[in-house]
């Protein structure tokens, strides 16, 4: 592993901390010596000049395809270093005590909201025998991030952009890895088999949805003294990068990705802020949301349901959710919408012009869940006004066979049981000597056993859901 120009950061920035702490002492008060701000940072540390020597064209730049083989290998665990200045990595979580408090002060309640992401700093990547520079690098989540931090856990996410810093340092213009701008490293919070995140997007992908690619990584992060491994890691691929780039035939379309309470897409409960884009942000048009929101709220839906149907098609992909629905609901996956207002995207396909259904952050599947529990098969207990999406379209005579033709589909395909054991089996296998030598600090697994215990559990899990399967289809 190359360290050469991380060492020389490193030198740069004890020396640049040194003069900090003297400017601190000597002209700031006491609650202003946290470092919080990107464009202040930026100013800290001169790291302008340098060659990018790694780069090539199949590597580093926007010229080439997505490499799918290459970062989302599925019968691997490939090894990322993060290596980022002491001062740099000190501003991050001086962020992230700005945010949500001190490092380590409690468990998962008592989580703090804000509106705005951990700050971006320059940091290099490391992967195989070349570098990737002033990658931004920050953490990332909600409540996940949230309670890693308060537990004392550093095994938190994070999200690279590759040319984050591009205006600062021109020899990185577009860069890529491997095609990718965005990639997040997800953390596999409250998962023990860590298998959830992985496994779960590719059931969806397998299944014929838009999904994000996934796979296995360790990490490791050189933060001042020397790479300190972080765990097991599951790399995912960005929605609003390629994902829409590659999965649909034009990406030029609004991407959401909703979070709040009218993302329940109940009645009267719309707004802007709810539905952020992330595509077109400067284009202050909501129209395809209001219309989805006004066609599925029609009176026609009881008066005449053949023309509701008719309305709500031409707005929005009804196979495509129904389909998300049985599989999401089959495999069972709480942390999303029926249960909780976040954890989807909405794109606008310009090919059909109609919002389509793209699941996201799927640690908490594969699992009855929390906060109630994950939906049962019939949505039994489920308000279809709270949550009208689901409870409108299963009311509907003709979408409900549709939806029970798909549970038949993933059960008997993508999630029969005999093929799920087997890949169980094999990704434990293939993860387990990295995932049982992760240390305290940055893991959460209370001993090895903890991992095992959990493979069995996903095991045990879909045998449970094909009998569901069968009962709730009288077969």
């Amino acid at each position: 592993m190359k360290y050469s120009i991380s060492n020389q950061f490193l030198n740069l920035a004890k020396a640049s901390f040194l003069v900090l702490c003297f400017t601190f002492m000597t002209s700031c008060s006491e609650d202003e010596d946290m470092i919080t701000d990107e464009e202040e940072i930026m100013t800290q540390i001169d790291d302008t000049d340098f060659e990018a020597t790694d780069w090539t064209e199949a590597t580093h730049s926007n010229d080439v395809d997505p490499n799918f083989t290459e970062v989302f290998e599925d019968n691997a665990v490939k090894r990322l270093d993060i290596v980022i200045t002491e001062l740099r990595w000190q501003s991050m979580l001086d962020d992230m005590t700005a945010k949500y408090g001190s490092f380590g002060t409690g468990g998962p309640g008592g989580l703090s909201s804000s509106d705005e992401n951990p700050i971006f700093v320059p940091a290099e990547i490391f992967y195989g025998d070349k570098e990737w520079y002033r990658v931004g690098v920050r953490f990332k989540g909600n409540s996940s991030l949230q309670s890693t931090w308060k537990s004392g856990n550093l095994k938190l996410s994070f999200k690279l952009d590759f040319d984050e810093f591009e205006d600062d340092y021109p020899q990185i213009k577009n860069q890529r890895f491997y095609g990718f701008k965005k990639l997040s490293l997800k953390n596999n919070f409250d998962d023990k088999s860590m298998l959830r995140e992985k496994v779960a997007g590719d059931i969806f992908r397998n299944a014929g949805l838009a999904s994000s690619h996934t796979a296995f990584y360790t990490l490791y992060v050189d933060y001042g003294d020397g790479p300190k491994y972080f765990g097991v890691y599951t790399m995912v691929e960005e929605v609003d990068d390629t994902v829409i780039d590659t999965q649909f035939s034009d990406n030029d379309g609004n991407l959401y990705k909703p979070d709040g309470n009218g993302a329940s897409f109940a009645s009267g409960t719309f707004s802007e802020s709810v539905f952020e884009k992330k595509t077109n942000e400067d284009d202050a048009d909501w129209s395809d949301i209001t219309n989805l929101f006004s066609v599925l709220h029609d009176d026609a839906r009881t008066g005449d349901p053949t023309t509701w149907r008719d309305n709500l098609e031409s707005v929005f992909d009804t196979e495509t959710f129904l389909k998300y629905l049985a599989v999401n609901t089959t495999i069972q996956n709480w942390d999303t919408y029926g249960r909780m207002t976040h954890n989807y995207f909405l794109y606008n396909n310009l090919d059909t012009k109609k919002l389509t259904w793209i699941p996201w952050d799927n640690n908490e599947a594969l699992q009855s869940g929390k906060q109630g529990g994950a939906l049962s098969l019939n949505f039994s207990g489920l308000s279809a006004s709270s949550w009208p999406l689901i409870g409108y379209l299963y009311n509907d005579p003709i979408y409900k066979a549709k939806y029970d033709d798909y549970v038949a589909e993933i059960a008997d395909g993508v999630f029969n049981t005999t093929d799920m054991q087997a890949l169980y089996t094999s990704y434990a296998s293939l993860i387990e000597p990295y995932a049982t030598t992760e240390v305290s600090g940055y893991t959460f697994l209370n001993s090895s056993s903890d991992f095992q215990n959990a493979i069995n559990q996903l095991k045990s899990h879909v045998a449970q859901r094909a009998a569901a399967v069968d009962d709730y289809l009288n077969r």
